[in-house]
């Protein structure tokens, strides 16, 4: 077996003297993702988030430091460093051509920032609470926030509002687009989803029949159907045009939190508190796989790769967990983190999994390997 160490990070008494961590163990090739890693450090509290360029070429970390910061995917090497922050940075997107970057914190406040340069563009300044959420519309000229003060707000990309969408009765847990840019679906701890248009704000659709609060609404691929998850231990997938329930998402024994259409649109990932990660059918609502034994405690995020073959899970026991897909079969275990991993995405070529954890640090794995 060889070690390789481009950068290395050592943390003396009370002196962190390097940014940039890249270390991986081979023997005759990668085999082992649980074994192989890079990992971005530079971060001095909790990590909350961390995404992928569209290109896949960069990365961009937020957290309770009051920083954001964009790395080279490749070599771990920390880019930039974007500051200025009154509180801890909850949430950040790309630009769909990735030459923006939109951020939000816990202060109620958000920023739109040059992607390359780090230059400082527009303040999103109008909620009164902290931001859930923040994402770009496909064109990339329109953001949407999600406010723990029950709204949402649209704005362009030079800070004017565009309008404030005002229907939930508690605070707006999750808010995007639908792939043609014309609609913003949220949802709430009202027990509610709706549909409002991105440009007039009229509610289009509100969906009723979760008995407790919604984690979030996503978009299927094509824009036709909405899946919802609560923490009533369900998840539901609606027709996005006429808001008809076409199917319930039941099995979970305990609060559903996060929910994934796989790229075909075809099936939806859910994943619970009970620890567990479930693939069913989404016109259905079948369960086609189980994803059981790896987690210790809830799973904080799922989704699935660019092909739809594999999924991959992140959980409050310090692990990421990648699985087949369609069989629930466990592929590998993520493991190295120190502390709760938050979330877990692919890279937009699938090669690779990006995690952020509580403990400060996000890490690159691979995920080729096949299931054993």
């Amino acid at each position: 077996m060889t070690r390789h160490v481009v950068r290395l990070a050592r943390i003396w008494p009370g002196v962190l003297l390097t940014v940039g961590f890249l270390a991986f163990q081979a023997c005759d090739g990668l085999a082992d993702p649980s074994t192989a890693s890079i990992t971005l450090r530079g971060h001095a509290a909790d990590l909350t988030v961390a995404h992928f360029s569209p290109d896949g070429a960069r990365i961009v970390t937020a957290a309770n430091d009051r920083t954001v910061r964009v790395w080279d995917a490749k070599s771990g090497h920390e880019l930039l460093s974007l500051t200025g922050f009154a509180e801890g940075v909850r949430c950040v997107a790309f630009s769909p051509d990735g030459k923006l970057l939109a951020t939000a914190s816990r202060d109620g406040t958000a920023k739109l920032w040059d992607a390359h340069t780090g230059k400082p563009l527009a303040d999103l300044a109008g909620h009164t609470a902290m931001i859930e959420e923040i994402s770009f519309n496909p064109a990339g000229d329109r953001i949407v926030t999600a406010s723990h003060d029950k709204t949402a707000i649209v704005w362009d990309t030079k800070g004017g509002k565009v309008v404030s969408l005002a229907a939930h009765e508690e605070w707006v847990t999750s808010a995007s687009f639908s792939p043609d840019g014309k609609s913003i679906l949220t949802s709430s701890s009202d027990t509610k989803a709706r549909m409002f248009h991105a440009e007039s704000g009229d509610v289009l659709l509100t969906l009723d029949g979760h008995d407790s609060m919604i984690a979030m609404a996503r978009f299927s691929p094509d824009g036709s159907r909405i899946v919802t998850a609560s923490s009533d231990k369900s998840a539901k997938v609606w027709d996005s045009k006429t808001g008809a329930l076409i199917a319930t998402l039941a099995g979970h024994t305990r609060g559903v939190r996060c929910a994934d259409f796989s790229p075909d649109g075809k099936r939806v990932v859910t994943g619970a508190a009970d620890k567990i990660a479930r693939v069913f059918d989404a016109a259905t609502g079948q369960t086609l796989a189980e994803m059981s034994g790896a987690h210790r405690r809830l799973i904080s995020s799922v989704q699935f790769d660019h092909d739809g073959v594999k999924v991959v899970t992140a959980a409050h026991d310090n692990l990421a967990a990648l699985w087949d897909a369609r069989t629930g079969k466990l592929i590998s275990k993520l493991e190295g983190h120190e502390k709760s991993v938050e979330m877990a995405e692919f890279s937009p070529d699938g090669r690779f999994i990006l995690t952020a954890s509580l403990d400060g640090t996000a890490k690159i794995w691979p995920a080729g390997a096949s299931a054993p």
